[in-house]
């Protein structure tokens, strides 16, 4: 059981790495994109990478329960627990950057019940308009998918050991 929480930790936060990096390598590209261009393209994301994103808190729980069975006082601990603040910024980043962002770019999209209340929950500072909602989304993913590596490599080289 323990190896089989290892491995989906380890896919988990490997996913909420994979969907932090995309973004964040779309960032020198997408600053080339006029206000049209740009307000067209970002609607996109929202579907697929909603469903990405629910392995988010489930690497938060899984990374949780690996360290409450990994032996204490070990190297193996500290990297899990590193690992574990780590995916916990990543969240922190999202509701206080990323959401408020994510509440500018759909306050046009008519949305289901669900979506609604999930991306009109204002919490962070609410961008003023297209390019600082752009600045901060694409800022948020940057330091997202920088959290979100170190994370996986702790992880990783927790599990190594």
């Amino acid at each position: 059981m323990y190896v089989a929480l290892q491995v989906l930790t380890l896919m988990l936060a490997a996913v909420t790495m994979a969907l932090s990096l995309a973004h964040a390598l779309e960032f020198p590209g997408k600053l080339r994109l006029g206000r049209e261009q740009y307000l067209a393209v970002q609607p996109i994301y929202y579907p697929g990478f909603t469903i990405g994103g629910m392995a988010e808190p489930a690497v938060i729980l899984a990374t949780l329960s690996l360290f409450i069975m990994t032996p204490t006082g070990t190297a193996a601990s500290w990297l899990v627990a590193g690992a574990l603040a780590a995916m916990i910024t990543v969240q922190v980043i999202f509701w206080t950057m990323t959401q408020p962002a994510n509440s500018f770019w759909l306050q046009e999209t008519e949305l289901s019940r669900p979506a609604t209340r999930f991306f009109q929950t204002r919490q962070g500072r609410a961008p003023r308009d297209w390019m600082a909602a752009r600045d901060q989304w694409e800022r948020s993913h940057i330091f997202r998918a920088i959290a979100a590596t170190l994370g996986l490599f702790l992880l990783t080289v927790a599990i190594a050991l």
